[in-house]
């Protein structure tokens, strides 16, 4: 008997979905949050390399906490960090010299999420996110620069399959303003711009996950994000999409996600190879791992 209980509760764990704000994808977030007094520690680490021409690699961390502050409504604050190094490439206004940085404090951010409709108990999830971000560091060169950033995301998401598998959508809007500090001995000519800007970019995204064993869910996702500039108008645009690779457990979770560049536009640097990529502010690839820890 015992063993058919045990059986029993085994069957009845791998037929729910992810609860909670456990993350199935490296860049598109579902509209679930914590519960109220519960948190949740992560740990994002996400690479950026191959601008198509020198060398280049970047290191973005993200180190958060979120609270459940009720049973709809979390909190979060998280601390940044930026690892650079570039070599034989100079863009005018993004990469003024070589660098070999290690990881440095880039800025901080909190954010609020509140939920109006579970997927779990409404059929259909929707969150709203916002969050407002201070860097000290440019996240492209690794250079002096202060930016406010404030964004806006609406979150969606729904189960098929009796939770086997997972839809997640988001829409957002970001705006950010932005100042460089003087850098000395550049090259003749070059472009470093010092006076302030304003960017505005949207962001639409989705993804699809399916659980293949318990705890486990393999997926894809997809992100297209489209700037404006205050002196260009549109300065780039982006689509980028790849793989996804969930674990969960009983306290933590991890997910790794493969992001390659499919198609993008906009600026161009001089003698850049690819024409059907944006390669200034982004890269080819990007590979992110998130790992989560409940408390």
């Amino acid at each position: 008997m015992r063993k058919h209980l045990l059986l029993a509760a085994g069957l009845l764990a791998a037929a729910l979905p992810a609860v909670a704000d456990e993350n199935l994808f490296g860049y598109v977030r579902g509209s679930e949050v914590l519960p109220k007094g519960s948190g949740e520690f992560y740990q994002w680490v996400t690479q950026r390399n191959n601008k198509g021409s020198g060398h280049y690699r970047a290191v973005d961390t993200k180190t958060e906490i979120e609270y459940g502050v009720t049973d709809r409504f979390q909190v979060s604050a998280e601390v940044n960090g930026l690892a650079v190094k570039s070599q034989g490439l100079l863009i005018d206004g993004y990469l003024p010299k070589d660098i070999d940085s290690n990881l440095r404090l880039q800025g901080f951010e909190v954010a609020t999420k509140y939920n109006f409709l579970s997927p779990a108990k409404d059929d259909f999830g929707l969150s709203a996110y916002t969050s407002f971000e201070y860097g000290r560091l440019d996240v492209h060169s690794g250079q002096r620069k202060r930016e406010l950033e404030f964004e806006a995301q609406l979150q969606a998401q729904k189960y098929f399959l009796e939770g086997q598998l997972t839809w997640v959508g988001n829409i957002g809007l970001r705006a950010a303003h932005e100042k460089r500090y003087a850098i000395d001995n550049l090259p003749e000519g070059f472009d470093w711009p010092t006076k302030p800007e304003m960017e505005i970019s949207t962001k639409i995204g989705t993804g699809l996950s399916y659980r293949f064993a318990p705890g486990w869910y393999a997926g894809g996702e997809v992100l297209f994000e489209n700037e404006y500039e205050t002196e260009v108008g549109q300065e780039r645009w982006s689509v980028f999409g790849g793989p996804s690779l969930h674990y969960g457990g009983k306290q933590w979770w991890a997910t790794l996600t493969v992001f390659r560049q499919l198609r993008g536009g906009g600026e161009r640097y001089e003698g850049q190879p690819e024409r059907q990529l944006h390669l200034i502010e982004r890269t080819k690839n990007e590979l992110r791992l998130k790992v989560g820890y409940n408390f």
